[in-house]
């Protein structure tokens, strides 16, 4: 037999809330999470990035950059284009269409992502070792080309969160099928240009879903047996329940609010790291990965 397979899982959100941060630290001590980024622009960020240095810094921590929750860094009248009146950003499905209307502005986009980057910078004192983007909003125009762009001014590439999975594993893997279809389709065109300019990031990504799927028992027992490839990317968002969420993030009865509780419960059973060697995993942090390693991808 040949190496294992490597397996790095992150969890997206740090920072969010303090209940969500302190299930995303117990299970990295638990060493079933190995990278998490953060949303610098929430109002717990330096919380989290305090609770992340106290732990010993038990996981890579990295940007989340974010355009869809909360606020913005630079004061509202600096980027009209993406705020509401009240100077939050717009949620997700109204920054889809505004997207798709050409109605967000390039330079805003690029001058707020400069603007995070310097806060994450301010807050842990080193540039970010891993960036994946809040909601995926940097599938869409025209954050993509400008994130891209600024990723690449770096002096060194940070781990870059692909978004694609083998056609052949929606019909394997239940859940949200049409949102994975979108996602892939634009995942694997901005995937392209991440490999060619020489990011490191993994040849798959697992665990794309909506929240009725992760109450199933078996959720992490498919995505492990029949994702395929070298190098596999588990995205999670778990947590203990977060009133601070509320009106945020979701509503007092949301399923996105469970759907965190649910995953932190999945990560706790005790088959995960029997199912995870099984599937022939090693679990690896995410800058422990070199530059990516184009796998076969006909699936």
């Amino acid at each position: 037999m040949g190496p294992p397979r490597q397996l790095v899982v992150i969890a997206d959100d740090f920072g969010i809330g303090p209940d969500t941060d302190r299930g995303i630290l117990e299970l990295a001590a638990a060493g079933l999470v190995t990278g998490t980024t953060l949303l610098v622009n929430s109002p717990y960020a330096a919380a989290a990035v305090v609770g992340w240095n106290r732990a010993g810094r038990p996981l890579d921590l990295g940007w989340h950059p974010n355009l869809t929750l909360d606020g913005p860094i630079l004061p509202a009248d600096r980027v009209p284009s993406l705020v509401r009146a009240d100077g939050m950003f717009w949620p997700l499905g109204a920054f889809m269409r505004r997207s798709l209307l050409g109605r967000m502005n390039p330079a805003e986009v690029a001058a707020e992502l400069a603007a995070q980057h310097r806060r994450f910078v301010e807050l842990v004192g080193a540039p970010p070792l891993v960036v994946n983007s809040h909601q995926h909003s940097s599938l869409f125009r025209p954050v993509t080309r400008v994130l891209f762009e600024f990723l690449t001014g770096w002096p060194a590439r940070p781990f870059v969160r692909r978004v694609r999975e083998p056609w052949r594993l929606l019909a394997r893997v239940p859940g949200a099928r049409v949102k994975r279809v979108v996602l892939n389709r634009l995942g694997r065109r901005q995937a392209r240009d991440l490999d060619r300019a020489g990011f490191p990031g993994c040849d798959w990504l697992a665990g794309i879903t909506d929240p009725p799927f992760v109450a199933d028992a078996r959720f992490h027992a498919r995505w492990l047996a029949y994702t395929p490839g070298r190098t596999v990317e588990l995205m999670c968002h778990p947590g203990y329940h977060d009133l601070t969420l509320v009106g945020r993030d979701a509503a007092a009865d949301d399923a996105f609010v469970q759907r965190r509780v649910d995953e932190l419960a999945l990560f706790r059973r005790p088959e995960l790291p029997d199912l995870i060697r099984a599937a022939g995993f090693a679990l690896v942090r995410p800058s422990e990965l070199g530059t990516n390693r184009t796998a076969s991808r006909a699936a």
